[in-house]
Order: C-alpha cells, then sequence, then structure tokens
C-alpha cells in the first residue's frame, strides 16, 4: 500500500463473515493506503479474538480502510463489500458462524450512511436477491479494536493472497 499525497483520507469499515478474505479484498483495491481488521460495534474494552469469538461481548470481526477519496470512491469500497459475501445471512457467513461474523456496514459520517442504505437497496432489488432479503445492518462507527498482530493482512502473510477474484 502506498502513502497517499492527498491529507484528506477518509476510514471506511466494514464486516462481512471472518475479516481475513474481506482485508485482502480491499487491500488491493488502488487507492487504498491501509488496511486493518479489529472488533467494533460491542460493549467490552480492548477485546481479545477470544472474547469476540466467543459472542459475549457483541462485537463483530471488522475491516477498517483508510482510503484516497482522489483514487477510489466509498461507494466503489461499499461494491467490494457487497461482491464479497452473502449478506442474506444473519450471523453466519460461510464457515463462521455467530454474531462476530455478521453482514455490518459502520458509518463514519451520513454521506456514507446515506451511500450504504442506498446500495444495500439497490442491491435487495437485483435479480440476485430475489426473495431474499439482505440482513446487513447499518450502524456508526465507534471504537474499533485493533486485532492482534497475527491477524493483520493473515492471507498475505500465509502466501495466500491474491486467490481471491472479487
Amino acid at each position: 500500500m502506498k502513502p497517499s499525497v492527498n491529507k484528506r483520507l477518509e476510514k471506511a469499515t466494514f464486516g462481512a463473515g471472518s475479516f481475513w478474505e474481506l482485508e485482502e479484498a480491499l487491500r488491493t483495491v488502488p487507492g487504498v493506503v491501509h488496511t486493518e481488521v479489529g472488533y467494533m460495534g460491542g460493549h467490552a474494552p480492548n477485546p481479545t479474538h477470544q472474547e469476540v469469538c466467543s459472542g459475549r461481548t457483541g462485537h463483530a470481526e471488522v475491516v477498517q480502510v483508510t482510503f484516497d477519496p482522489q483514487q477510489v470512491s466509498y461507494d466503489q469500497l461499499l461494491q467490494v463489500f457487497w461482491r464479497s459475501h452473502d449478506p442474506t445471512h444473519t450471523d453466519s457467513l460461510g464457515n463462521a458462524i455467530g454474531s462476530p461474523y455478521r453482514s455490518v456496514v459502520f458509518f463514519h459520517h451520513n454521506e456514507q450512511r446515506l451511500m450504504a442504505e442506498t446500495t444495500k437497496e439497490n442491491w435487495q432489488q437485483s435479480p440476485e436477491f430475489s426473495g431474499r432479503q439482505i440482513m446487513t445492518a447499518i450502524l456508526p462507527a465507534d471504537t474499533l479494536y485493533r486485532a492482534e498482530e497475527y491477524h493483520q493482512q493473515y492471507l498475505l502473510k500465509r502466501g495466500e493472497a491474491g486467490c481471491r477474484t472479487n
């Protein structure tokens, strides 16, 4: 990820199951200058992965992206998010089961909220989701608790980066 000369970087935060695959999909988007995986949306301060996975903290596994809006739009990041998972499931995405793995967009300002709501509605009306309700929550961002270091860029570190087609 290359540093940007733009001083007006923005953040976007998404949860779509386990954070590893979503981080890889977002990390490689041109204009994304940094990704960080962690936990958001719960009630316990400084949760560990084990605590979050227990479902008792209320947190979701998320990817927080720092991006240059002159190079990539929030809408483009939302499209990667929507394509990266099946948002019709509640508390389970793929092999990840439980509330930490829910589909969620955490917005950082009102423009992001409106765009997330609009894209959710557009995807809901697409033939791909005909007859199935999109369950993705759209919530205000709060504190990101950074996941343990071994989770950061996990697929890249294991040599499994670049396998996604999204």
